[in-house]
């Protein structure tokens, strides 16, 4: 029971995860640029409102499910060392967001939307670059966790 239980929540979290940097990443982002800058800034600083807690509970869980589930295949190697990798890519997405974007974030929440800085553009260069880093590592994410259950399936038959 706490194989399934673990499995379905970490299967969920990680999908949830590479599916809304990937979201974001394909259809988010390239929308920013498509938009006047005043636009834009408004729009990216009402959305960092929205997404912390959502994206910070789904890179939680996306750590934590499979770290239980890799304790509960601990003798069995190929589940639990995929189960931990996609922890790992899971923390490392984490990271990349905790130093990486979010300290962008804040100078950006400070930047008046019709007179932004001359580097403005730089420094969003510099976020979507972290950004695709860690849209990369959700999605690695993702496909280990995969892996794992795929390798605990069969290896119970």
């Amino acid at each position: 029971m706490q194989t399934t239980v673990s499995k379905f929540i970490a299967l969920f979290a990680t999908g949830l995860l590479s599916g809304a940097f990937m979201y974001g990443f394909l259809n988010v982002v390239p929308t920013f640029y498509e938009v006047p800058l005043n636009i834009h800034l408004v729009y990216r600083i009402q959305l960092m409102r929205h997404n912390g807690i959502t994206m910070q509970t789904l890179m939680g869980l996306s750590f934590l499910t499979p770290i239980w589930y890799a304790v509960l295949y601990r003798d069995d190697a190929g589940p639990r060392n995929f189960a931990i990798l996609a922890a790992s890519l899971a923390l490392a997405t984490f990271l990349i967001t905790r130093f990486g974007n979010v300290p962008i974030n804040q100078i950006m929440k400070t930047w008046s939307p019709s007179n932004p800085p001359a580097d403005w553009q730089d420094i969003l260069h510099r976020w979507d670059t972290f950004n695709l880093v860690r849209t990369l590592t959700a999605i690695a994410c993702f496909i280990s966790f995969i892996i794992s259950t795929h390798l605990a399936d069969l290896n119970k038959k």
